[in-house]
Order: C-alpha cells, then sequence, then structure tokens
C-alpha cells in the first residue's frame, strides 16, 4: 500500500481532506449511505475504479472509524462493508452539502434517466430537515426502480436502519428528482402525487413532513 498522503496543516480543512479528500472516497462513502454493499456492488456501482484502489480505499475508512466491516453468517458467506455511526454522523452533513453544491450541475432530467441513487439523493436525502424530525424514530425504506435504501430517522438525524422499515418510500428516480427540482410548480406536484409513502400510519406524516414529501 502507498504511504498515505497528507497536507501537513494543523487545519481542520486540512485535516478533514487528510481522510475524505483522496479520489473515490467520498463516492464509496455515498453508495455506502444506502445500506450494507458488497465488494462487489462496490465495484459495480463505481465504474473506473481499480479493484486495488478500491481496497486501500475501504481499508483506509475503516482505519478512520467511519466505515465498518461484517462477515454474514452462512448461508450467505459474504462480506459487507456499512457505514459506522460515526460515519452517519460526521459524514453525511458532508455529502449533503457535496450534493447541494453540484445540484446546478447536473444534466438536465429530460437528456436522460436519473439513476435511483440520484433519486435518493436529490429526492429524499436532501429534502431532510432536523427541525421537522423532531421526536421522530423511525426506520424508513426508499424504493426506487428496483434498488433500496434502508435508513433511520433517529434524535432529528438520518442513521443506519435497524431492523424492518415501519415506513416505504416509494417512487421513480425522475420523479423523485423531479418533485425537487422540477422547472416549474406544475411538474414538481405532478411528480411528488406520483411517490407514496406508506406504513405506520403514526409515522407517515411525521416521514412527510420530515422530507417534504
Amino acid at each position: 500500500m502507498a504511504p498515505r498522503r497528507t497536507y501537513s496543516q494543523n487545519c481542520p480543512i486540512a485535516r478533514g481532506l487528510d481522510v475524505l479528500g483522496e479520489r473515490w472516497t467520498l463516492l464509496i462513502l455515498r453508495e455506502l449511505v444506502g445500506g450494507p454493499r458488497r465488494y462487489g456492488d462496490l465495484r459495480a456501482e463505481l465504474p473506473g475504479i481499480a479493484t486495488n484502489l478500491l481496497a486501500e480505499r475501504l481499508k483506509e475508512l475503516q482505519d478512520a472509524g467511519l466505515v465498518d466491516r461484517a462477515d454474514l453468517p452462512a448461508p450467505i458467506g459474504r462480506t459487507v462493508y456499512t457505514l459506522s455511526d460515526m460515519g452517519w454522523r460526521r459524514v453525511l452533513p458532508v455529502l449533503q452539502s457535496v450534493a447541494w453544491f453540484g445540484l446546478d450541475r447536473l444534466d438536465p432530467i429530460d437528456d436522460g434517466p436519473a439513476s435511483p441513487l440520484n433519486g435518493f439523493l436529490a429526492g429524499i436525502l436532501l429534502g431532510f430537515d432536523s427541525g421537522r424530525a423532531a421526536g421522530l424514530e423511525a426506520t424508513c425504506r426508499a424504493e426506487i426502480d428496483g434498488r433500496r435504501f434502508d435508513f433511520a430517522v433517529t434524535q432529528g438525524r438520518l442513521a443506519a436502519a435497524h431492523g424492518e422499515p415501519s415506513v416505504t418510500i416509494a417512487g421513480g428516480a425522475a420523479d423523485l428528482v423531479t418533485a425537487r427540482l422540477g422547472p416549474s410548480e406544475a411538474k414538481r406536484k405532478a411528480a411528488l402525487r406520483r411517490i407514496t409513502v406508506t406504513g405506520d400510519p403514526a409515522a407517515v406524516g411525521a416521514v412527510r413532513a420530515a422530507f417534504s414529501l
């Protein structure tokens, strides 16, 4: 493994970039926001990353306490990677800020289909309002064009999912993105009507409010 590069500056931005500033690191963390991922899943979602580099980045993130590795028992017998609790607390705000910065750089929705991940990031993650989530304790599942994203809302923040979801958000990626970023109010409202939130009646309304759905 190549020596870890550092900016060698006693500055919080430089120290943060020592951990998060390497190429591919934030994209690996982006994938893990959606829940446990196998090594092969990460390779498939990050075309272009060399296998040795992915292994190196995952080891660095484990050493930094941001990623956990677990070996699932038989008959599954697979190794999966997840965001640690520290990762959810420390990394998620960084990903949200970078995503907000990049929103106006996305290709127009009409130019091609949105990916499930873009639907999750733009349509759900960026709509989260911690103030509206006060008192909400729920495990949620987003079902977007055949891909699932599990997460929890607890103590006014997002966290790893625990147990089966009590609330399910379902919709197409294009509708989720349009509901948040559509060019007109009419298009945003039409897309929002096609997004469903179902589950525990006591939590559905609170989830809608917390994510502006």
